[in-house]
């Protein structure tokens, strides 16, 4: 074959590479998905969130209230007490209690609002349903990774971290034996703990089941970018023939 006879070949073959390799991409990442699809993953996604909501709202106030309750209730003790050592005693568990309390109003009830909050956003056409799709998605991620650090050990450390100043205000600061110190610290982090390991978990399984379930292309989307060529050759002449 001569230069000239072979650069069309070459030409041609070049693009035949280039549209192959722009088709496999599309197909890697970018999945065509019909109504129903869609539709299919939105009613996953609610039910997970609609299966979580009570325990997580159950967890979340429940926690709440009960530091809150805790900081009023030590804090009227401490006024009426007469004994010092109580009115310290009873001071640094109002203080301890009222950074439990802001720790859960700073920390915002994710997984307990998804439910309602997805359901709101309006899913009528295509359009509005591939944006519905988008944020329950981010928002399923978001309530896995909120989970996820509320149990990772940067927060048991933290947690210990102000339980140990507890105790060490108890012991040297109240001017209290090591054994009173090393029982303040201990009732705080029994409490912290607990309070660590009953935070619901759900939506990190459930995240984890969706990504199982969903991730990468669907098969019938796969199946439509099935390539198939022939190449017959002849006396000065090549034909290539693709089919898509």
């Amino acid at each position: 074959m001569s230069g000239k006879q072979g650069a069309p070949f070459i030409y041609t073959a070049t693009w035949v590479v280039l549209l192959f390799l722009l088709r496999t991409g599309q197909a890697s990442g970018q999945c065509d998905m019909t109504d129903p699809m869609i539709r299919e993953r939105l009613e996953t996604i609610q039910r997970m969130f609609d299966k979580g909501k009570v325990n997580a709202n159950r967890w979340w106030n429940g926690w709440l209230i009960g530091y809150g309750a805790a900081t009023v209730i030590q804090s009227t003790a401490m006024l009426v007490a007469d004994d010092l050592s109580t009115r310290q005693d009873l001071a640094l568990g109002a203080a301890t209690t009222l950074l439990g309390a802001a720790g859960q109003l700073v920390t915002p009830d994710i997984a307990g609002h998804a439910a309602d909050r997805i359901r709101e956003i309006p899913g009528n056409t295509r359009e509005e349903m591939t944006d519905k799709l988008t944020e329950a998605e981010g928002l399923l991620k978001e309530c896995a990774l909120q989970e996820k650090k509320g149990r990772s050990w940067k927060t048991h450390a933290l947690y210990g971290i102000v339980n140990l100043g507890s105790g060490f205000v108890t012991w040297i600061g109240f001017d209290r034996n090591f054994k009173a110190g090393l029982g303040n610290f201990a009732l705080n982090m029994v409490i912290s703990e607990t309070q660590l390991w009953t935070q619901p978990s759900k939506a990190i399984s459930d995240y984890d089941n969706y990504r199982k379930k969903y991730d990468g292309c669907p098969e019938e989307a796969l199946n439509r970018y099935n390539l198939s060529w022939s190449v017959n050759a002849s006396p000065g002449r090549i034909t290539l023939r693709i089919i898509f």
